[in-house]
Order: structure tokens, then C-alpha cells, then sequence
């Protein structure tokens, strides 16, 4: 198997704009900085996720935003006053919204990209949109036999004409002078992890269980600690998306793996295997999040404490 070249980092900065849960009391730490702004001003949260990624090699810096969010209005609030908070203020923090280069969307739900539209709207410039070829793709969710409800989808030439140039992958793909790399299609391994229980998806004229083609997640070569994996919902299993990107890597080592695992509702069911591998790969950090669902983001804190970090809207996490 030819594998991906992917150049390390000297330092990441991965900023969450938009995710299930704010709290204005948790501490910073070395690696967490969380957004400290004058009240009555604070961080909002909703059931999507976002986030700015800033990369820097040498003197080389990248950065980018890594889905949008459902309303546009959470994650827009939300940049703004990260803008003005304390760790960015004392130069802590760098990344700038402003500077993003490119926006990644790690699949076609609503809650990804939902506010892609008022990001244009506020950058008012061009940007690339990479995703994979099937995001567009027409959903839905089969609550019973004969209950199904839509979900929303982006509509291709709306999203064109607001601005976006779109950049559509299925596999592998390096951004950011090669520091950054898009999954691609994930490579399904594990026998537990199945998909979302009841989300289906048009494909070929055929309405069909979702294969989650589109399910992408990013990777940085973090310099002598290996890969910071960051997922969208990881609809592909979290530890399916990891071990695709070591082996499109060659990279063993993983220092953090952080996003949606989509462990709530009916995949409740597979929090304990997903936790038994994790321990096996033992990232030195782990930060679940958004749809990994209230339950299984107790547990990785009872079973991995030493690695677990309780993510909140506004964190900045810092690998260098």
C-alpha cells in the first residue's frame, strides 16, 4: 500500500468554536486554554461542531476551519468573542479566524455544515470547501418502519454561489504544504462499529442504510509524538478512522484523539469496545465530544483519567 506523506508540525492549535457543552468554570492547563472573556459576554453552545485549526512548521503557518456548526449564529458569536478572550489577548493563543485558508467539511449532515453559508457571508472573499463527493447526498432517518424524517442538505449551487470552491475528494488528500491530511474514505475494520442505527441515505437513486462514505476526519504529524486525530461524528467508528489514518500514515504513534464518536442513542452498545481499543492505541490525550453523547464521555474519564480531557466550548488545545 502506497501511504500518504504527511509532514510534521512543530506546533497545532485546534480551537473548539462550536460543540454540546460550555462551562465557564474548568481550568486551563498546559495543553487546554479555555475562553476567559469579561461577563456578562459567553460562550454559546448548540449540538454541532467547529473548529479552527492552526498549523505551523518552521515558519511556514496554515490554518482552517473544520466544519461549521448547525446555526451560523453560535459559531459566528462564538469567534468573535474568542477573539477577545484572555489567552488570546496574552498571546497564548494565535490562531485568527480571519486567516483561515480553507473550510473542511467532515460529512453532510446538518449540524457540520449548517453554518457555512454565514461563515461566507462573513469573510465576504473566496474560499475552497473541501468534501467528499457523496456530502450533498439527500438523508434521512428512519424513526419506524413507516416513520421517516428528512434531514436538511446543502443545496451544491447555493453553497457556490455564496463563495465557495469546491474542492470534492473520496480519497486521501494533503492540505496545508502537506502538514495536514483529510482521511478520505475511512477503511471499516472493526466488527462493532456500524454506522448510525437508522440513518438512511439516497445513493444511486436508491434509498439505502448511510455507508457514510462522505465520514472524513484530519490528521497532523505532530513532531516526536505522532498523530493528533481530529473526527466530524467519526459515523465511521472512532477507532476505524484512527487505525485508517496510521496505516495511510505509517505512523504508529498517536499523541491525541479528539472530536465526535458518536457513542449516544443506539450505539450506546459499543461504548465498552470502543474504550478497550482506545486503551490499546493510548493516546496521551483523549477529548470526546459533541456526539460521543453524555454516557460514553463519563466513561472515558473513569477509564482513561490520566488521558481524558472534559472539552468545552471556547477550548483552545495546544500540541507542541
Amino acid at each position: 500500500m502506497k501511504q500518504t506523506q504527511l509532514k510534521e508540525a512543530d506546533k497545532a492549535e485546534i480551537t473548539v468554536l462550536v460543540d454540546n457543552y460550555a462551562d465557564l468554570f474548568l481550568a486551563d492547563t498546559d495543553i487546554a486554554k479555555r475562553m476567559r472573556v469579561l461577563p456578562p459576554v459567553a460562550p454559546m453552545a448548540e449540538p454541532g461542531l467547529s473548529y479552527l485549526i492552526k498549523v505551523c512548521s518552521g515558519e511556514k503557518t496554515h490554518t482552517l476551519l473544520f466544519d461549521t456548526g448547525i446555526s451560523g449564529y453560535c459559531l459566528l458569536h462564538n469567534t468573535k468573542n474568542f477573539a477577545s478572550s484572555r489567552a488570546v489577548l496574552m498571546g497564548e493563543v494565535t490562531a485568527k479566524f480571519e486567516e483561515m485558508e480553507a473550510v473542511i467539511l467532515s460529512h453532510g449532515h446538518f449540524d457540520h455544515c449548517g453554518g457555512l453559508l454565514d461563515v461566507f457571508k462573513t469573510v465576504d472573499k473566496r474560499l475552497p470547501v473541501i468534501l467528499h463527493e457523496e456530502a450533498f447526498a439527500l438523508r434521512r432517518v428512519k424513526i419506524m418502519p413507516e416513520v421517516k424524517a428528512d434531514l436538511p442538505a446543502m443545496d451544491e449551487e447555493e453553497v457556490v454561489k455564496a463563495g465557495a470552491d469546491l474542492q470534492k475528494i473520496n480519497g486521501p488528500r494533503t492540505v496545508c504544504s502537506d502538514l495536514v491530511l483529510l482521511s478520505g474514505n475511512v477503511k471499516r475494520q472493526t466488527d462493532f462499529e456500524k454506522g448510525m442505527p437508522g440513518a438512511e441515505a439516497l445513493i444511486n437513486g436508491k434509498w439505502i442504510p448511510d455507508p457514510f462514505h462522505d465520514d472524513m476526519a484530519v490528521a497532523i504529524n505532530l513532531k516526536s509524538k505522532g498523530l493528533v486525530v481530529v473526527g466530524g461524528c467519526s459515523h465511521a467508528g472512532i477507532i476505524n478512522t484512527v487505525e485508517h489514518l496510521k496505516s495511510e500514515t505509517g505512523i504508529s504513534s498517536v499523541y491525541a484523539v479528539m472530536g465526535g464518536f458518536h457513542l449516544g442513542g443506539g450505539n450506546e452498545r459499543i461504548i465498552e469496545p470502543t474504550i478497550n481499543e482506545m486503551k490499546k492505541i493510548n493516546p496521551e490525550i483523549i477529548v470526546p465530544m459533541h456526539c460521543t453523547g453524555w454516557n460514553a464521555i463519563n466513561r472515558f474519564a473513569m477509564a482513561m483519567p490520566d488521558n481524558f480531557i472534559l472539552n468545552s466550548v471556547g477550548t483552545t488545545y495546544i500540541f507542541k
